[in-house]
């Protein structure tokens, strides 16, 4: 049943920014820490919704062998901006149906899935109303991974996601709340999982251009209270002793990186942090692609 939805007047002397280009580079979900509630994420570009295409792989390592991934990458790559002083969190609380279609979808591999979620970069522990969040949807082609979000502050994230009514925007960014609104009403979506993890991040530069790592530490999770400021309890989704490390780029990755993951034993994975969230909750049986802890130690290597 489609359910209808809500619209709000809209004040056109609003600005509401997104996520821009990383200097040229991969406009990946980069970002971070800053002194200001955009955590990293100023606008440095005229647009106000933010969209790109890139390929993806994901391996798990062995947290003790991060340090020698992070000296490799750090001859060759640029760290990111925000990623100093030990990287910057993440927090993500991801919307589904009911009945998780879009896990399903993820997990039997269809070709085209997508999903919808509200992120915040920086501290948790600092998100008020006025906070900027990231509403996205992250969908995938074929092979190719498409993202689209715009950045609101987090009391109209709430109104959009939560109320279900249309929030003050800017004229470029109605299609895609539009689309939000479409997604949440008609499939009656509501939050199912949350997930946060300290990540650090790296950029191509030169012959580079266009590729980003990123590492992911500490991944954890919680199945209620889906406020991102709320204190409530997470609980580790990977194993402590696990990174999940993301090579993403917009045409190939190169063969240097490919090759620097062989030596050093790094797992190819076909992981989703919010899969990984929903089943170590229990809200599905764990699936082929669950993250156990059965990774081989440095000793065992």
């Amino acid at each position: 049943m489609r359910l209808p939805f809500r619209r709000r007047a809209v004040a056109p002397d609003r600005t509401v920014t997104a996520e821009p280009p990383d200097s040229g580079r991969t406009p990946a979900d980069a970002g971070g820490p800053r002194s200001d509630d955009h955590a990293g994420h100023a606008l440095r570009a005229p647009s106000k919704l933010h969209a790109f295409n890139r390929y993806e792989i994901k391996y798990v390592l062995p947290s003790a062998a991060v340090p020698e991934l992070r000296a490799e990458l750090a001859g060759r790559l640029d760290l990111d901006s925000h990623g100093v002083s030990g990287g910057y969190g993440v927090w993500s609380v991801y919307y589904d149906t009911r009945d998780l279609r879009f896990y399903w979808e993820k997990i039997e591999g269809l070709r085209f899935r997508r999903k919808l979620r509200v992120r915040h970069y920086g501290d948790r522990f600092t998100v008020d109303d006025d906070s900027t969040v990231f509403v996205e949807i992250k969908q995938r082609v074929n092979r190719v991974t498409q993202k689209r979000r715009v950045a609101l502050p987090y009391r109209l994230a709430r109104e959009l996601c939560d109320g279900r009514v249309m929030v003050e925007h800017e004229p470029e960014q109605r299609a895609f709340l539009e689309e939000v609104l479409e997604l949440i009403c008609g499939l009656d979506l509501r939050p199912v999982a949350m997930t946060g993890y300290q990540r650090e991040a790296f950029v191509g530069r030169d012959a580079d251009a266009g590729l980003r790592v990123t590492i992911d530490h500490r991944i954890r999770g919680r199945d209620r209270d889906f406020a991102l400021g709320a204190d409530a309890e997470n609980r580790l989704i990977v194993p402590a002793r696990l990174s999940v490390v993301e090579f993403k780029a917009n045409e190939r990755v190169p063969y240097w990186l490919t090759d620097l993951a062989a030596e050093l034993n790094m797992s190819v994975v076909r992981v989703s942090k919010y899969c990984q969230s929903v089943e170590a909750f229990g809200r599905a049986p764990r699936s082929v692609f669950h993250v156990v802890d059965d990774i081989p130690s440095l000793s065992e290597v």
